[in-house]
């Protein structure tokens, strides 16, 4: 007796099929599950075994044999069970119809034989949906539908491909595959749910003050450049950051499925939310491990870098950070993806983030300011701001200085900009980026220049080139600074609506180059 189910398994953020395969031998009973399985995909015996005799049906006590194909990948999770459970009820006879070929089978199973939510529902899904060049996999595979549990049912209908089946005990998917009872397919409005969840719990208008450092702010959203802030306590350093994705583009509907995967496979979706469509924000505490930073573990999930991904990966206290946890972000943020290689798998994730950071400018966190004094002797100051490498700052193209807020700011009634009316300039300047970058596969803004591109895009006047020089060579900025302020410059300009770059905008953009003078290093 032999039986054949589809599912789905998640690698990385994409998902792949999975063949369920069943096969009943009249021997002495056993439970055999074969094709690389984890721990909890072992164990799904006792829960598959429970959940079928308290669905009231008949447990076979032969020779059971379970196959996960393709079975060199190694298959983890407990999505499986119910699958596994559909393929025993479907070798014995206990399902009279062949339509369990016909649907995709996904879920976790109580010992009661509820149907309990699963992580990674979304990209399964959209596996099973259309290809931009061609059917799709459900189509060519004549699969008419993906069951889910009910709690994940708004979740995989984001995917718009096979319908999708919400289910909530293995009793009733039963009587669904035999055609004794109906389940509607879970429609959603996925263009109404996105315009929905496009809004932010915070807005640049709480900020009192500090227009300087919200409009550095401003160019970096502009140019999807990275930024650090340097300031005492108190200064709205975290204030700030915490704001920054208001201010971002507006989230495509692609990016916001894009970033939805990453979060199903993490298991970190929100159960009211289906679609993650507001740029993310992640703001790791200065004790994480590298693992948890950039991803892995015994069973590798993404790290905060690719929750980010979309989004604002933000460092408060910068400085408190382990060296060799900062120095892993080092290859993410130059490639935009995180590779994570194991003995039996590789991973990739995505993570094309803003890295925005905060610190103190000494370790009392005075230095500079006019209200407090500092005590902190240059020996202690250089080995403070030395713990950010060099090869790390590299990366960073906004260096700003944010003060104490005066008195006169916080006690203020004046209205401040609000997130909505710089976004506007902001989507204005990424505009005319992703058309002066239309023909370059590799550049969506700015930031990402190389060199090559800096040189074609961001040419400059003798004027120009005079105050680079200045700069330079009298307030001690170095050489890898140069391609930073050109980059800058040309944010500035797009958010001026400057087809070139002028003088005021160099000028400006040498002012964000707070940590390479010599009064820091």
């Amino acid at each position: 007796m032999h039986s054949r189910i589809v599912s789905s398994a998640t690698e990385g953020v994409d998902a792949y099929t999975v063949e369920v395969e069943t096969d009943i031998q009249q021997q002495l009973p056993a439970f055999c599950t074969v094709g690389l399985p984890d721990g909890a995909v072992r164990e799904s015996k006792e829960r598959v075994t429970a959940a079928i005799k308290n669905s009231d049906f008949v447990f076979p006590s032969k020779r059971i044999t379970i196959n996960l194909a393709p079975a060199d990948i190694r298959k983890e999770g407990a999505a499986f069970d119910l699958p596994i459970a559909v393929g025993i009820l479907a070798a014995t006879g206990q399902i009279l119809r062949d339509s369990f070929s016909e649907y995709v089978l996904l879920g976790e199973l109580s010992l009661d034989g509820q149907v309990r939510p699963i992580p990674g529902a979304l990209p399964m899904a959209l596996h099973f949906g259309p290809k931009e060049n061609g059917d799709g996999v459900a189509k060519s595979n004549g699969i008419k539908g993906v069951l889910v549990p009910k709690e994940n049912a708004r979740e995989a209908a984001m995917a718009q491909g096979a319908p999708v089946y919400p289910v909530g005990s293995l009793r009733e998917v039963v009587s669904f595959l035999e055609d004794t009872s109906t389940i509607s397919p879970f429609e959603i409005d996925i263009e109404q749910i996105f315009a929905k969840r496009q809004e932010y719990p915070v807005d640049f208008s709480e900020v009192k003050g500090q227009e300087s450092a919200k409009r550095a702010l401003e160019v970096a959203a502009a140019g999807g450049h990275n930024i650090i802030l340097i300031g005492p306590p108190g200064s709205g350093k975290t204030m700030l950051a915490r704001r920054l994705p208001t201010i971002l583009p507006d989230m495509s509907l692609e990016e916001a499925i894009e970033t939805t995967k990453i979060h199903s496979v993490a298991g970190l979706l929100p159960d009211d939310a289906a679609l993650i469509a507001t740029r993310p924000f992640r703001s790791p505490h200065h004790t994480i491990s590298n693992a948890g930073l950039i991803g892995g573990g015994s069973i590798p999930k993404p790290g905060d870098v690719s929750l980010a991904h979309n989004g604002v990966l933000f460092l408060d206290e910068v400085g408190e950070f382990r060296r060799d946890v900062l120095e892993v972000l080092r290859q993410p943020m130059e490639d935009g993806t995180v590779t994570l290689s194991r003995a039996l798998t590789t991973l990739t994730y995505p993570c094309r983030v803003m890295l925005a950071a905060a610190m103190n400018p000494c370790p009392c966190g005075f230095f500079g300011d006019q209200n407090n004094s500092c005590n902190c002797t240059s020996g202690q100051i250089q080995k403070y701001m030395s713990r950010i490498s060099g090869p790390l700052l590299d990366r960073i193209d906004i260096h700003v200085t944010v003060p104490a807020v005066k008195f006169k700011d916080i006690a203020s009634t004046r209205a401040e900009e609000s997130s909505e009316s710089v976004r506007e300039r902001v989507n204005k300047a990424r505009k005319r980026q992703l058309k002066r970058f239309e023909n370059e596969k590799s550049l969506y803004c700015n930031a990402s220049m190389a060199s090559k591109a800096i040189r074609t895009y961001c040419p400059v006047d003798d004027q120009c080139q005079a105050l680079l020089k200045t700069a330079i060579q009298r307030q001690g900025l170095s050489a890898r600074a140069y391609d930073r302020i050109l980059k800058v410059s040309r944010t500035i300009a797009d958010l001026g609506d400057c087809e070139s770059i002028e003088l005021e905008h160099v000028a400006e953009a040498v002012h964000y180059r707070t940590l390479d003078r010599s009064l820091w290093l």
